[in-house]
């Protein structure tokens, strides 16, 4: 049990107030200046408690490509470069992989994953092993998966482990054909499920799409319906205002990667009209193949940028706006309703970020310097499920150096 105290937290209403907040076991006990006995003291030494970050898209097992194929437009980058050696991993490769990618989500403050890949098993296991959290979405498509894995998947990974969970999805519209969408939608009928999938990333899959169906991914994908019971488009950027109504009408979720759309060159989605709209917002970091960090604070510094850019208006997309897409915004996308802000009753997925770095200094507005000017190195502590698994620079249960033997050996092999 464990109070936190004698420094600042942020709130369930993400403001920015001195009180004291108790874990016991896995969650949030009390928020305030209750005298609680039997709780030892965390020290916050005037530092900041906040909800860990929530990455809500990733591919983590990529971490094999990482700066192996950068500064190619997409389609070289992924048909010759990242398929060939996707082609060759296998279950182990997933696993001691997606540990890397564990290493650096929990060493900068994200305590859960949106993960999108292969070998759903293994990423399982490696994720309660390291004690991080993590929700699965099937890459289903014309090559890979099936309706039936999908649904298997679907039941058994959502009763799997605490700190697993599973939704229903597939890769993209430009490679899953009509008769599978369509399986997929009845699939989420039957269970009453969102559904998730890449959308809108580029021009040309808007324009392909545009050829081959006469209208947008969006309004294809719901007139199968796909959003009958929401879900989330990753990347959303080549989307218009027809586009946005069925956003809003279908609670979808756009899930905002402006990294790897910059590092693309895919364009910037309109995060500011959004906003405007009352669209649910979350925000991911793609796979480290094509961003290449998993990093949330680069994220939100991103998105901040670009928007003001897109409207050449610097006032453009207020940055507490972005911290609350990137804590709880992408929480609730994940379905991890308990663990999006700080209140009593919520899981205790908690970080704590050094004020005492210079660049949080001086202190003038917390929230807004964390997103601008805030990074990795000031995050103090992480806790997952009430665990501290990071704090002062130490993982408390990893083998990091294992961890990156592992990951270099995987990605030796795929690269022969």
């Amino acid at each position: 049990m464990i109070k936190f105290t004698n420094g600042y937290v942020l709130d369930k209403d993400f403001n920015v107030v001195q009180k004291d907040v108790y874990v016991k076991n896995d969650r949030i006990v009390s928020v305030g200046k209750n005298e609680l006995e039997g709780f030892d003291e965390y020290d916050l030494n005037g530092n900041l408690l906040m909800p860990t970050f929530k990455n809500a898209h990733t591919h983590s097992a990529m971490t094999f490509g990482r700066s192996y194929a950068d500064d190619l437009p997409l389609q070289p980058w992924l048909y010759d470069m990242i398929f060939p050696m996707e082609a060759k991993m296998n279950a182990q490769d997933i696993y001691d992989l997606s540990m890397l990618a564990f290493l650096e989500y929990i060493s900068g403050g994200t305590s859960a994953c949106f993960d999108m890949y292969y070998f759903p098993e293994m990423m399982a296991k490696a994720s309660v092993d390291a004690g991080f959290r993590t929700v699965m979405c099937p890459g289903l498509n014309n090559f890979k998966e099936s309706i039936e894995n999908v649904e298997d998947y679907y039941n058994r990974f959502n009763n799997y482990d605490e700190l697993i969970s599973y939704r229903l999805g597939f890769h993209a519209e430009y490679t899953t054909d009509k008769k599978l969408i369509c399986d997929l939608s009845r699939l989420a009928e039957k269970y009453e499920a969102p559904v998730f999938t890449h959308l809108s990333e580029t021009k040309s899959e808007v324009d392909d799409c545009i050829s081959r169906n006469g209208k947008s991914p969006v309004k294809y994908l719901d007139e199968l319906g796909v959003f009958n019971f929401g879900g989330g488009g990753f990347h959303s950027v080549w989307v218009d205002d027809e586009d946005l109504e069925i956003y809003k009408k279908r609670g979808i979720w756009a899930v905002i990667n402006a990294c790897s759309n910059a590092k693309l060159a895919s364009g910037i989605a309109p995060v500011s009209k959004m906003l405007d709209l009352g669209i649910n917002l979350a925000v991911g970091t793609d796979g480290a193949s094509s961003n290449n960090a998993l990093d949330m604070f680069r994220e939100m510094y991103m998105i901040a940028a670009t928007q003001k850019l897109n409207d050449k208006n610097a006032a453009s997309t207020d940055a507490n706006e972005i911290l609350k897409m990137a804590t709880q915004g992408s929480a609730l996308c994940m379905g991890l309703a308990d663990c999006d802000t700080i209140d009593v009753g919520k899981k205790a997925d908690l970080i704590v970020i050094d004020l005492h770095k210079p660049s949080m200094q001086p202190i003038n507005n917390i929230t807004k310097n964390i997103v601008y000017s805030g990074g990795r190195d000031t995050v103090k502590m992480t806790m997952i499920n009430g665990k501290i698994l990071y704090e002062n620079g130490e993982f408390k249960h990893l083998d990091q150096e294992k961890i990156y033997y592992n990951a270099q050996k995987a990605t030796d092999r795929l690269k022969a």
